[in-house]
């Protein structure tokens, strides 16, 4: 290539910011464009970690440094396929890499599971952080609540419900989802792993955060503390497993206290069906399952109905199909080879990259996430040489499209500003932020 490379990034979470990190730190010439259908960056970190940890929340930090870079440009409430599509990008850019993540609920297929009071986990922490594309309404109505699930997203959600809304009220949280949380009337919320203790996917961070509220008694109940010798095994080899394993059976067997609400952990549980009437969840029914020596499990035709009100549904994010990009509907994601978005007969579309969860699906914490963009990158420079060269490869000429199409997209300096304006909405009531929800409001502060 006789000039410097331009390249898109779509995408503004941490795949995203760390696919353009390794790109200017490779190639001292590179000029990146970052694009996110939201005004705001940092995907899933803004609007997927719940609010009360604070502490994930600090990856933000180091996400502004990236993005702080001259090199490094943000072009915020432009959706790929909408805004701009495949074609146009090839106009502006030598290579895109898609990096969309994953937001939407994989499905639980199970009777039931459309019944009014059935939710996914996923779609409540959308409205819990303040997406801007769901409902201000969520109808907490249930006393008592089934979760199921056994990673950080179920945690967050039974701790979410379970917590009550003056403890979460020096969060981020927006007013709306604070008053919804405030009028809530529940009193117990039910978590169901499938499996073992010792096949949970939390952390044990996330285990410990669920006993720290003082309104909330946390209850396992020892029916599922079973163990095979899949499980030992699964204990000897990894230290975070015999953690958690270690504050479930002391959780376990100490006394219980006199708190007014009650977050239930229950083992080998499988959920089989949402049971309804008049169209509204009024149970679950669930199987008890028996590890079967590899720390796998069955039924065991033993079935309790669960007397509750709603169902949360955390059994993992599913990524969405791209318009004019192949997708793989049974793993979610992007056919690749090494980041290189791969059509269906196997060949590299030419420009076209992939990073994050839609190129590996939802697997692995953010520093996988940092791994898996630096493949993508070091694919693409490898490719630098084949890359058909952008004919508008002005960065001015991008910002004059949007603007000649009427898009009110948003920028870095917007983005600063917008952050500046949720600051200071927090400062007075000694809260770090309050996010502004609506969309027209933060595209409208942040354009000044």
């Amino acid at each position: 290539m006789d000039r410097p490379l331009r390249v898109a990034v779509i995408g503004a979470g941490p795949a995203g910011i760390y696919a353009a990190d390794h790109l200017i730190k490779a190639d001292p010439d590179v000029t990146v464009d970052i694009l996110d259908k939201l005004p705001t960056p940092y995907g899933l970190i803004r609007y997927g970690v719940a609010p009360d940890h604070p502490r994930i929340k600090e990856i933000i930090n180091a996400l502004f440094r990236v993005l702080d870079n001259p090199r490094i440009r943000f072009i915020g409430n432009v959706a790929y396929g909408v805004d701009v599509k495949p074609e146009e990008l090839s106009r502006f850019y030598d290579a895109t890499i898609v990096s969309t993540g994953a937001e939407k609920d994989r499905a639980l297929d199970i009777p039931g599971i459309d019944l009014q009071g059935s939710f996914g986990g996923a779609d409540f922490a959308s409205w819990y952080n303040g997406h801007p594309d769901v409902s201000r309404e969520w109808p907490l109505e249930a006393t008592e609540v089934a979760v199921i699930g056994a990673g950080n997203v179920a945690i967050d959600v039974a701790r979410i419900l379970a917590k009550t809304a003056d403890e979460l009220l020096v969060t981020e949280i927006p007013d709306n989802v604070y008053q919804a949380l405030k009028a809530s009337p529940v009193t117990d919320v039910h978590l169901f792993s499938r499996r073992g203790p010792a096949q949970v996917k939390f952390t044990p961070q996330e285990l410990r955060e669920l006993d720290h509220s003082p309104n909330v008694e946390v209850i396992i109940h020892p029916e599922g503390i079973e163990f095979d010798e899949g499980s030992l095994e699964a204990m000897r080899k990894t230290r975070h497993v015999k953690m958690c394993v270690d504050i479930l059976q002391n959780w376990a067997v100490r006394d219980p206290r006199d708190r007014p609400r009650r977050l239930h952990l229950y083992f080998l549980q499988a959920p089989v069906e949402v049971l309804g009437e008049d169209g509204k969840v009024v149970g679950l029914r669930t199987e008890t399952q028996e590890l079967t020596g590899d720390a796998w499990v069955r039924g065991t035709g033993e079935f309790t109905d669960w007397p509750v009100q709603a169902v949360y549904r955390a059994v993992g994010y599913l990524s969405s199909a791209l318009p004019d990009l192949p997708f793989d509907t049974k793993t979610g994601t992007i056919p690749h080879a090494a980041g290189r978005v791969l059509d269906l007969d196997g060949e590299h579309i030419p420009g076209m990259y992939v990073a994050g969860w839609i190129k590996r699906g939802p697997v692995g914490l953010i520093g996988h996430t940092k791994g898996c963009s630096g493949e993508t990158v070091t694919s693409l420079l490898a490719d630098m040489d084949k890359l058909q060269q952008a004919p508008q490869h002005d960065p001015s000429e991008v910002i004059s499209y949007l603007e000649q199409r009427g898009l009110p997209y948003t920028t870095w300096q917007g983005w600063q500003k917008l952050d500046a304006h949720e600051i200071a909405l927090g400062e007075p009531h000694g809260r770090k932020r309050v996010k502004v929800v609506p969309r027209d409001e933060m595209t409208t502060i942040s354009n000044g």
